[in-house]
């Protein structure tokens, strides 16, 4: 137990050696040439920046739903030659209702809608309403499925839009169940994110309802959109979608030839560009509107057949905004709009204070501790400090390695940890003292004091260690942080006290060969 081989003390040093060299990184700027060069990220309490707090709005998705729903149940039983009556959506029963054209055709309805394709096996209902209307409901099971799968969605695509405007370092995670956390340390001005997120970027082709009234309710089938330009400006389109923009694969800003002013430019993949081809020869010398959000971009005539699926995006774009456009096209639209519920700014100079309070809490502790043990131990005590820095510096190494951001209970996570790392060298210390008071040799009593701690570090740290897990896994935001940082801490003291501090004994102790051990 108290013999190390040179082997085994070159893999302790080795490792020590081995966090001083990722330590190096946060003291010293990249010298490039495509040198790894990790280092510990500052999280938004420290460095200053962006806290946004977003809803996404679940009962939208519900309406857009059941809004695609009816379209589906009128495509449906018109092309079964199935009349009905009062067709509209229901959002208290969560379903589409209509009344059919004549009672001899309920069973032919129920069968034809009973067929309709899903995306889960059980996620419609078709049944008869007491008053003989037809009601095709949304199973609650498939709502909260397809919720969930929107919030997730969603987080992805927040996650790709600000990471398309060069953001450092975004903390982006789930809140509840219907709530986006976005921390951007860095970011001065949230207002321009908060736009980019806060827009659904929804892009759809349809085509121009011609000899169709703007004034009054709309028929079936026909939506009445404004202008983006100038929405006093309305126009009637088809409600079906003649090409979704979810086919888009590539969107960039440009310079229009004709005007001068700013567009986009945008492609479609094989699937888009087909269904663009055949729109536009079906359709030519008809307005065909490009619609984002609920709002008609533009309508210009189709003058021939487009078969490559490529297109321009003309407007009163400036190039930030053109950019911006571009941006979230590529990105993907949002399945559901995000609301901003909270908004918070915190300066550098308030990050600056805290890096300032947390350095000196984090050095005043270090420095009482190793006075303490430097006082009550002796020359053992100065090996704990030793053991006590190396644990200090392997935590930053790892955090490192990983580039973990840094926030200030991380902070307090190490000064914990080195608490906790103290407990431990006193254990083993004091169990030597116990050993010698009962008069046993210098080696047989720091052998026995180390056996006899061992156990009780061990089963200490287990148990803290399954408490911060659970922490981790459970927790969000500042919870996680500091439980990530006493987690790694855990570690780093077990092979600081139970390895380095035993082997800085032991080799003191083959070169001096003492007579009376120094606690």
């Amino acid at each position: 137990m108290m013999y190390y081989s040179r082997q085994k003390m070159a893999a302790v040093l080795a490792v020590c050696l081995l966090g001083l060299l990722l330590c190096v990184p946060n003291v010293m700027r990249s010298p490039g040439g495509g040198m790894p060069w990790r280092q510990i990220h500052l999280g938004l309490d420290l460095r200053g920046g962006s806290y946004l707090l977003m809803r996404v709005d679940l009962d939208a998705l519900a309406r857009e739903r059941l809004e695609t729903l009816t379209d589906q149940v009128r495509q449906a039983l018109l092309k079964a030659g199935l009349g009905y009556r009062t067709l509209a959506a229901d959002p208290k029963l969560e379903a589409v209702t209509f009344a059919p054209r004549d009672t001899s055709e309920q069973d032919r309805d129920l069968a034809t809608l009973r067929a309709l394709p899903t995306a889960t096996p059980r996620e419609l209902s078709v049944e008869t309403l007491s008053d003989g209307r037809i009601a095709v409901a949304l199973s609650p099971a498939a709502l909260r499925a397809r919720a969930s799968e929107a919030v997730s969605q969603s987080i992805e695509i927040v996650r790709r839009r600000i990471d398309a405007t060069g953001a450092i370092d975004p903390e982006i995670t789930r809140q509840d169940q219907d709530r986006i956390v976005v921390e951007l340390p860095g970011v001065g001005d949230p207002e321009r994110i908060k736009t980019l997120l806060g827009t659904t970027a929804k892009m759809t082709f349809h085509l121009v309802a011609n000899g169709v009234s703007t004034q009054g309710p709309p028929p079936p089938g026909v939506l009445l959109l404004p202008m983006q330009d100038d929405p006093k400006v309305i126009l009637p389109v088809l409600s079906q979608v003649a090409v979704d923009g979810a086919d888009l694969t590539n969107a960039r800003a440009s310079q229009d030839n004709q005007s001068g002013g700013w567009a986009i430019d945008f492609t479609l993949d094989s699937v888009g560009a087909r269904e663009f081809a055949e729109v536009t020869r079906a359709n030519l010398g008809k307005p065909f509107a490009i619609v984002l959000d609920d709002k008609v971009i533009t309508a210009p005539t189709i003058q021939g057949v487009i078969p490559t699926g490529s297109g321009e995006i003309t407007g009163r774009y400036t190039a930030q905004s053109a950019t911006d456009l571009a941006l979230l096209l590529r990105a993907g639209a949002l399945p559901a709009p995000l609301t901003v519920i909270e908004q918070r700014s915190i300066g550098p100079t308030l990050g600056a204070d805290s890096i300032r309070a947390g350095a000196i809490s984090l050095a005043v502790g270090f420095v009482l501790v190793v006075a303490f043990m430097a006082v009550f131990y002796g020359l053992f005590g100065w090996y704990a400090n030793l053991a006590l820095l190396a644990n200090l510096i392997l935590i930053v190494a790892v955090l490192s390695l990983f580039e973990a951001t840094l926030t200030l209970p991380g902070m307090a996570g190490m000064l914990l940890t080195l608490g906790m790392a103290v407990d431990a060298n006193i254990l083993i210390n004091e169990r030597i003292r116990e050993e010698v008071r009962r008069g046993r040799a210098p080696l047989a009593a720091m052998q026995a004091g180390f056996e006899r701690a061992t156990s009780t570090i061990i089963d200490s740290n287990a148990t803290a260690l399954l408490a911060h897990v659970m922490l981790f896994v459970f927790g969000t935001g500042p919870v996680r942080g500091f439980a990530l940082t006493i987690t790694i801490g855990i570690a780093t003291t077990l092979f600081t006290t139970l390895l380095l501090s035993r082997m800085l004994m032991v080799r003191w102790y083959a070169m001096v060969r003492p007579v009376l051990l120094p606690v």
